[in-house]
């Protein structure tokens, strides 16, 4: 058992051995360590402590990954355990103390300050650039920024475009196989459901597919709306389940214009979109010489396997394993935990 030790300027650590060695961590490290999140009730993630040393590193860290993936669990079971404030931009109280970001955020220097949805508050992200840079002239610790967003870095590059040099850039996923029991029945799980917390930890099959669908719905509609994207709720649908069944080939989108009867630029704007909120991962093409990479059509995937059951009409184990593109979901979810 690490041995718990309080200093006398109140940090908090304990004193613990890694193979031959004396380790000391504070608070602050435990609270990410596998065995912190277990009694917190949450299943241990492996981009926590990364979260934590980015932390160290750089005066903003942006963590990035689709809704519901778990962004903000991870942040509050941070929050909880260090000196942090947490807004969420989309609410309207967190968002008028922001009404003066230099003041307000004057008052919780030192802290770890965790802007939810930061997209939301887009003219509050330069004045952070004012406040880390004073901070650096007067040599003081000016604490961290925890920035989340459920949308892809070049998304967000516009609003955080006056940050460069001073963040630091995380993608989240959902749980992934390094993530979860080794049991099978865990493995059969994640597979069918998915990574999405939701998804994966719901009482049954049934209950979890009814969430994503749910999910999907929601996607398709008010959430494109929250980052500013005008598409039809069908459209959009149906081409997101065409590039399911697609999943990892060579996309024509002649073809899917055709299919789809709209216009080829549509299509590409669309599947933009899709790229953007982080549901669909683009594989652009690769090749010895440079000029069949650019003629070459990338590959598309659906990130989430639960998701791409759930466009796929997946109900249950027996019909996945008797699905066509069985195959393709299980590399989909082996090539997702390699890149996570």
């Amino acid at each position: 058992m690490p041995a718990e030790i309080d200093f006398s300027d109140g940090e908090r650590g304990k004193l613990y051995r890694e193979g031959a060695e004396l380790r000391f961590s504070t608070v602050a490290d435990d609270v990410l360590r596998p065995a912190a999140l277990s009694r917190r009730g949450m299943l241990r993630r492996g981009i926590a402590e990364g979260v934590l040393e980015a932390t160290r590193r750089a005066p903003v860290v942006a963590l990035l990954g689709p809704r519901q993936v778990g962004k903000t669990a991870l942040a509050k079971a941070l929050t909880a355990e260090v000196p942090a404030v947490y807004l969420d931009m989309e609410v309207p109280g967190d968002l008028a103390q922001l009404e003066d970001p230099r003041t307000f955020l004057r008052q919780h220097g030192g802290k770890l300050v965790v802007l939810d949805e930061f997209h939301r508050a887009p003219e509050v992200v330069p004045r952070l650039r004012d406040i880390i840079d004073d901070d650096r002239w007067r040599r003081r610790d000016g604490g961290a920024f925890l920035l989340l967003g459920a949308a892809s870095r070049d998304l967000m590059r516009q609003t955080s475009e006056s940050l460069a040099g001073r963040i630091a850039w995380l993608e989240m996923g959902g749980f992934n196989l390094l993530e979860v029991s080794g049991a099978a029945d865990a493995l059969r799980r994640l597979w069918l459901r998915g990574g999405l917390p939701s998804s994966y930890l719901a009482t049954d099959d049934g209950h979890a597919m009814d969430w994503l669908e749910n999910l999907v719905r929601a996607y398709v509609g008010q959430c494109l709306q929250r980052f500013g994207f005008r598409a039809p709720a069908s459209l959009l649908r149906r081409l997101w389940a065409l590039l399911a069944r697609l999943q990892g080939e060579e996309v024509n989108m002649s073809s899917l214009a055709n299919n789809l009867e709209t216009q080829r630029a549509t299509i590409t704007q669309y599947i933009d979109i899709l790229t953007n909120l982080l549901l669909v991962r683009r594989l652009e093409p690769w090749h010895p010489k440079v000029g069949k990479r650019l003629v070459k059509a990338p590959r598309y995937y659906v990130r989430d396997s639960g998701v791409l059951h759930r466009l796929l009409g997946i109900h249950s184990r027996d019909a996945l394993l008797g699905h066509p593109l069985l195959s393709k979901s299980w590399g989909a979810l082996l090539w997702r935990t390699c890149t996570r």
